[in-house]
């Protein structure tokens, strides 16, 4: 566990720290800042589980850090502490996503027992996500809809009543975001016999759109060598998903309108009609409001697909669902490609987590995919991840220490520059210079320690 402590009193800083060190609790890394700016910036920049921070500050409260942190990463446990007792300031604290509210002066007891539920929530979650022995996971195509935020239950929640309407639904929301997976759930709860059938508007030449969604009859156009059903068709007595809904043309806005009016279609180079049992759920990444303020989409035609909207959240709003949809993608592609991955390491998790991830969950799915795909061992890593998520942590291999007679003296000047050259690259930070050498922070003061009395000895030698 990495703890950050937060306060501009330095005693109160160093109460902290002798608390944590005279601790049997294992306390890996402890860091502290001074300021909002500072303890955000060291969050950003490294791997924190429990961040206890004073509520007045001189650059703003323990609030500013609380909701920066959790912007960040809402898996970071936050507790605030304050010399001032006032419980409707501790219950909106609680309320904006703290996890703990302490009174000065910090005691023991206290840290320790916030220390070990943040532990025992992570072991918790951790144990919860594993499938159970002998399941099976199902493939990347079939996978279900993976959420633990309490935006997306709003979401599905919408959607469970929609289903068991025929009301046309409007799924909004950017790319990547899930809107065919909602779509679908919303099919499934619709109690509709017929398949459901999806189509991306978008993905077809602008020639072939309206005969690939109403169908076509022989001879109507070059090329049609027969007749062809149409999706419409194919989602007779089911769903039809009608993606990327604002890429359709006026003249195809006009029929699509007819069709939802009196449910009823003609195909290309056909003159009678054909009337179907279609339930449409359309999506969309613009904004279709704006287009037809511009004339760009027709008004009468958003308000019949428009009956009922639900908009999904980017994955930058759901951030708490990121663990749990690594997980499953770590489950999916591990099976699929006959890899054995347990997991992902802290350092590459964190990357993750505090990623805005402008394609959403179509972006996270293809970095775990190459990741479980160039793992080479139980867990993925960072330098797994795409270059673009994070940096390549790998530094240089140092050069070798020029031969020397003494073995103690070059081992001695190894070490030293081995460590000082992470302190460099850290700027001076002892906590993430020991976590890049992989040792505690701890191990690195003593080593520093012992290796300043060498030289000490060596001047006096």
């Amino acid at each position: 566990m990495t703890l950050l402590a937060v306060d501009d009193d330095e005693t109160q800083i160093e109460l902290i720290r002798s608390i944590i060190t005279a601790m049997d609790y294992p306390v890996v890394e402890y860091l502290d800042a001074t300021n909002v700016a500072d303890a955000l910036g060291i969050v950003s920049k490294n791997v924190v589980d429990l961040v206890l921070t004073d509520l007045r500050l001189p650059d703003g409260t323990g609030f500013d850090v609380l909701t920066g942190i959790k912007a960040l990463s809402p898996a970071i446990a936050v507790a605030v502490m304050t010399a001032y007792a006032d419980t409707n300031e501790a219950v909106s604290l609680l309320k904006g996503g703290a996890d703990d509210y302490l009174i000065k002066p910090t005691r023991r007891g206290d840290i320790e027992r916030i220390i070990i539920r943040v532990n025992e929530r992570m072991a918790l979650q951790h144990e919860a996500l594993l499938p159970p022995e002998g399941s099976s996971v199902a493939s990347p195509a079939a996978s279900g809809i993976v959420y633990s935020s309490e935006t997306m239950a709003g979401v599905l929640s919408m959607a469970s009543r929609a289903a068991t309407s025929s009301a046309t639904v409007l799924l909004s929301g950017e790319s990547g975001t899930g809107k065919e997976l909602v779509a679908r759930f919303i099919h499934e709860r619709s109690g509709r016999k017929g398949p459901f059938v999806a189509v991306s508007i978008s993905a077809l030449p602008e020639t072939l759109v309206e005969s690939e969604i109403f169908g076509h009859s022989k001879g109507s156009f070059t090329g049609a060598s027969g007749d062809r059903m149409g999706r419409f068709e194919e989602a007779d007595g089911g769903t039809l998903f009608l993606d990327e809904i604002g890429e359709i043309s006026p003249l195809l806005q006009v029929k699509l309108l007819r069709v939802i009016q009196f449910g009823q279609i003609e195909r290309v180079g056909e003159n009678r009609t054909r009337s179907l049992d279609v339930r449409i759920v359309a999506a969309t990444s613009k904004n279709l409001a704006r287009m037809v303020e511009e004339h760009h989409f027709r008004r009468d035609l958003y308000y019949r697909l428009n009956v009922i909207e639900i908009g999904l959240p980017p994955l930058r709003e759901r951030k708490e669902d990121i663990r749990y949809l690594v997980d499953h993608f770590i489950a999916v592609f591990g099976e699929h490609y006959g890899k054995t991955v347990s997991g992902i390491t802290r350092e590459a998790f964190d990357v993750l987590s505090k990623r805005p991830f402008p394609g959403n969950i179509r972006e996270l799915e293809n970095a775990i995919e190459r990741a479980v795909v160039l793992c080479r061992g139980d867990f993925i890593r960072t330098v797994d991840l795409p270059a673009d998520l994070a940096e390549d942590r790998q530094s240089e291999k140092p050069d070798l220490i020029a031969a020397k007679t003494d073995y103690r003296t070059a081992m001695h000047d190894f070490e030293s520059r081995l460590i000082h050259e992470a302190l460099n690259r850290n700027g001076g930070n002892q906590s993430a210079a020991a976590r890049e050498l992989g040792i505690t922070e701890r191990h690195l003061r003593s080593c520093l320690q012992r290796l300043a009395d060498g030289d000490s000895a060596d001047s006096t030698a």
